[in-house]
C-alpha cells in the first residue's frame, strides 16, 4: 500500500466522520452531503482495492498476512453501503450519527490495513 494514499483515506474518513456525527447530534437527518461523504469514502476504498491488487506486480509486496489484509479489504468495502442502507431505512438524526460511525470504522480499518501490509 502507499502510505500517502492511506493518510489521505484516513483523513477523508475522519473529516466525514466528524461532520456526520456533528450534524447528527445537531438533529439533522441524512442528506446529500452526508451520503456524498460516504460515497467519497467508498470510492477511495475501491481505488485502494485496485492499488492493492496491482501493487505486488510492481514490486510493492506485502510483508504481513495477505489473507488478513484482504479479509480487512473486503470487510471495509461493506461498511459504507451498510451505513447508507441503515440511513435510508431509518431517516432520523441517529442515522446520520451511524453514517459518522461508519466513516470512523473505515478510518480505523484502513490504518490497520497499512500496518498489516508493512508489518
Amino acid at each position: 500500500m502507499i502510505i500517502g494514499f492511506t493518510l489521505v483515506q484516513v483523513a477523508v474518513a475522519g473529516v466525514a466522520a466528524l461532520m456526520c456525527i456533528a450534524l447528527g447530534l445537531a438533529g439533522r437527518v441524512p442528506n446529500d452531503l452526508t451520503m456524498g461523504a460516504l460515497l467519497l469514502v467508498e470510492l477511495l476504498l475501491i481505488a485502494q482495492l485496485v492499488t492493492a491488487i496491482i501493487a505486488p506486480s510492481v514490486g510493492n509486496d506485502a510483508s504481513g498476512s495477505l489473507l488478513e489484509f484482504y479479509t480487512y479489504q473486503v470487510s471495509v468495502l461493506l461498511v459504507p453501503p451498510a451505513a447508507v442502507f441503515w440511513a435510508l431505512v431509518d431517516r432520523s438524526r441517529w442515522a446520520t450519527v451511524i453514517l459518522g460511525a461508519g466513516c470512523l470504522t473505515v478510518g480505523i480499518m484502513v490504518y490497520r490495513m497499512q500496518q498489516i501490509w508493512g508489518a
